[in-house]
């Protein structure tokens, strides 16, 4: 785990340099909110609003990006304010954060514009019952929020926009449907009653800390899909809470109150959570879990009993999640992966095409978008896969047939990678041979997709031009796909 997290390739850097703008962009929130005179709560306040800020909006274009980023406060302060009005009312406050969960979660079927402000709409909720927040205290928080949001917006549009000088960051939607045939109106569904379980068990765990149950269910159902996506998730989750709880009786615990090495261990923290987002989920919450022991700290409520708390409601969330998505309108791991799959392979065929037509002088062909998308597709393809290769998954065949799927992925998408590097030199020539391969490569994805037989891959002398040994190593891959995807039968990857 820990060399997945360091040794996982990151292209441009920009892993880090998103690790690295965030925390420049939250130590700054939390500056200005100091400097405009606000309370330790208002601070908090605003230092998760920058976090959700930097972190949740992932539209294509840095323009989509400016404007989700507009649009948080807009959703999330008419929350913060229920949330609090609502502070000494149980029940509909209760009903209130159903209603919020189920909304936020309906809200991806727009897009990441949608999930971003169900993300940032739920946040601000469980924010204020983080801080117990009331009624009086709603200004304050309402100009924290405000100063942090416009203070990441100048760090990530005006002071350190590397997105401009990328391509669209293509945010491939979840497969589509009409009714409750929709992943995220099934999701909506099953968030809500797995809230609404985490909620009532939480509570007769504590009457103090039962939000943190669901929120374990809520963080368990994001960037998920499948059944089996949300059961690893989940294990994740705990995994990830038990190990940053073991650590924060070692790091927080021992600096608790104390505002310089509680401010440098959360800038590592912050940085940590962005860092590993992408590639470890288990990571990613034990950062998640340390920065809040620390900001327990510094409201002076940190202790043993606490974190014990937390463990037990983390794991009650994490059992709302599991019960929700095996009987409510479960969504099978089959029908995930292989949508995922197919449109993954057939963006491998639009890389290729695209870059064919680059070689052959074509004006306006650019297949860096397609590229871009082809990662972000691959990247779901392995969230989809992974209860498959998961160590404790007991079907060793399909275990085996799945990291084959995902290592010939990746050998298509190196391949892609270098066909596109060779299309960007000005120098590189096209000839009828790699019109004849792109054919092949298209037949393949064809065959792939549409349950037609594979062409053989036949062996062909090593080429000199590296466009064309691309192109044959990106045909060999596409031939050996067939087997694993299929298995000995005919039996798909994964079954119902």
């Amino acid at each position: 785990m820990l060399k997945r997290v360091f040794v996982s390739p990151d292209p441009g850097r920009a892993r880090l340099r998103f690790a690295a703008r965030a925390v420049v962009g939250i130590g700054a929130a939390v500056v200005v909110c100091g400097l405009a005179g606000v309370s330790l709560v208002g601070a908090v306040v605003g230092g998760l609003a920058a976090l959700l800020a930097l972190f949740t909006v992932t539209d294509a274009t840095v323009r989509g990006q400016a404007v989700t980023t507009a649009l948080l406060p807009v959703v999330g302060l008419p929350v913060l304010t229920a949330a609090a009005g609502l502070h000494g009312h149980p029940v509909a406050r209760d009903l209130a954060f159903l209603a919020v969960v189920g909304a936020g979660v309906y809200a991806r079927r727009w897009g990441p514009r949608g999930h971003s402000l169900g993300v940032f709409a739920f946040m601000t909720f469980f924010i204020a019952q983080f801080l117990h927040a009331t009624t009086d205290r709603l200004p304050e928080m309402h100009a924290a929020v405000l100063l942090s949001v416009a203070t990441a917006a100048t760090v990530r549009f005006g002071l350190w926009c590397y997105e401009r000088r990328l391509p669209p960051a293509v945010v491939p939607a979840p497969p589509a449907g009409t009714g409750l045939a929709r992943i995220t109106t099934r999701q909506a569904v099953q968030a809500t009653v797995g809230a609404g379980f985490a909620l009532v068990v939480g509570q007769l765990v504590s009457g103090d800390r039962w939000y943190w149950a669901v929120g374990a269910t809520w963080w368990v159902f994001v960037n998920t899909t499948s059944r089996g996506e949300t059961l690893v998730r989940g294990f994740r989750r705990v995994l990830g809470t038990v190990v940053g709880i073991g650590l924060g009786f070692l790091v927080a615990v021992p600096v608790a109150g104390s505002a310089v090495p509680t401010a440098v261990l959360a800038a590592v923290c912050v940085f940590g959570i962005f860092y590993t987002a992408a590639v470890s989920y288990t990571w990613m919450m034990l950062c998640v879990t340390l920065l809040a022991e620390l900001l327990y700290g510094l409201l002076g409520v940190l202790g043993p009993g606490l974190l014990a708390l937390r463990i037990a409601e983390t794991g009650v969330g994490a059992l709302g999640a599991v019960l929700a998505v095996l009987f409510v309108l479960p969504v099978t791991t089959h029908a995930v992966t292989d949508a995922w799959i197919q449109r993954a392979l057939r963006c491998v065929h639009a890389c290729t095409a695209e870059a064919a037509a680059r070689l052959a002088g074509t004006e306006g062909a650019d297949p860096a978008p397609r590229v871009a998308e082809l990662e972000q597709l691959l990247g779901r393809v392995r969230l989809s896969v992974a209860p498959l290769v998961h160590p404790l998954n007991p079907m060793h065949g399909r275990k085996r047939r799945a990291r084959r799927v995902l290592a010939l992925l990746d050998d298509c998408a190196r391949e892609i990678r270098g066909l596109v590097a060779v299309a960007a030199d000005p120098e590189a020539s096209h000839d009828a041979r790699l019109a004849a391969a792109c054919w092949r490569v298209e037949a393949a994805v064809e065959a792939l997709t549409g349950g037609g037989t594979v062409p053989a891959h036949q062996e062909r002398p090593l080429a000199a031009e590296p466009a064309l040994a691309h192109l044959h190593g990106l045909e060999r891959a596409l031939a050996e796909l067939a087997a694993p995807l299929r298995g000995p039968s005919g039996s798909p990857l994964v079954g119902a």
